[in-house]
């Protein structure tokens, strides 16, 4: 089950032209003290890099 969770987020970023590696950094860097009410922000077809 859990590789079908990692396999999805990595597939998902990847329809999205994001760099999995990156993405997947930057969410488990800040998901524990981002608000609950913003999570959508984290999600691949919303985020931007830094540049």
């Amino acid at each position: 089950d859990r590789a079908a969770l990692i396999y999805t987020l990595i597939g998902t970023a990847k329809l999205n032209n994001i760099d999995p590696q990156a993405w997947l950094a930057h969410l488990l860097a800040h998901m524990p003290s981002w608000p609950a009410s913003r999570l959508h922000e984290l999600a691949p077809w919303n985020w931007k890099p830094a540049p």
